[in-house]
C-alpha cells in the first residue's frame, strides 16, 4: 500500500471546493492512505515581503519533511514534469510500499530553499490554477491513478 502526504501551504476556503476533495479523499480509503497536512502561508504587503515570506514557508515546508528520504518527495510546479493519467499512476506504482509527498507550494509558489533541495517537480498542467483548483484536480488525478492501477473502470 502506499501512503500518500499531500502538503499544502494553506488551507481550502471554497465550500465547493472543500466537499470535492473531501468527496475524491473519502473514494481512496479502500486504496491507499492518504493525509492532507496544512501550513499557514505567511502574509505579505510589499514586493520586498514576498522574498521573505516563501523563504518562511520554505523553512515549514522543509522543517516537516525532515522525517521523509529525500526520494520521497515530489513538489507540485508548473515547470515540473508533465504526466498523463496512465503516466501518473505508474509513478504511484513505483512508490507502493514507500512514502510519497507531494507538496503544493503557497501563491506565490516555492522559495529557492525549496529548488535547491533538488526534489522532483510534477506539473498539473501547463494551465495556471488557483491554489483550491489545485488541489481538487490533485486529489482527483490521485483517485484516477488509483482505478487505473486498480484496473476499475474510471478512466477510459
Amino acid at each position: 500500500m502506499l501512503n500518500l502526504t499531500i502538503l499544502a501551504v494553506g488551507g481550502v476556503k471554497n465550500n465547493f471546493f472543500k466537499d470535492a476533495i473531501a468527496e475524491y479523499l473519502k473514494w481512496l480509503k479502500p486504496y491507499l492512505k492518504v493525509a492532507v497536512v496544512e501550513i499557514a502561508p505567511e502574509s505579505f504587503r510589499s514586493d520586498s515581503d514576498k522574498i521573505s515570506a516563501k523563504d518562511k514557508e520554505a523553512d515549514k515546508i522543509l522543517s516537516y519533511l525532515k522525517k521523509y528520504d529525500k526520494d520521497s518527495v515530489f513538489i507540485l510546479d508548473e515547470a515540473g514534469k508533465l504526466y498523463n493519467s496512465v503516466g501518473f499512476a505508474n509513478l504511484l506504482h513505483s512508490r507502493l510500499g514507500k512514502e510519497m509527498v507531494l507538496v503544493i507550494g503557497g501563491s506565490l509558489g516555492f522559495g529557492e530553499k525549496i529548488y535547491s533541495q533538488g526534489y522532483p517537480k510534477i506539473s498539473l498542467s501547463s494551465l495556471t490554477f488557483t491554489h483550491e483548483m489545485a488541489r481538487l484536480i490533485l486529489a482527483e488525478q490521485i483517485y484516477r491513478a488509483v482505478t487505473i492501477m486498480e484496473g476499475k473502470e474510471y478512466h477510459y
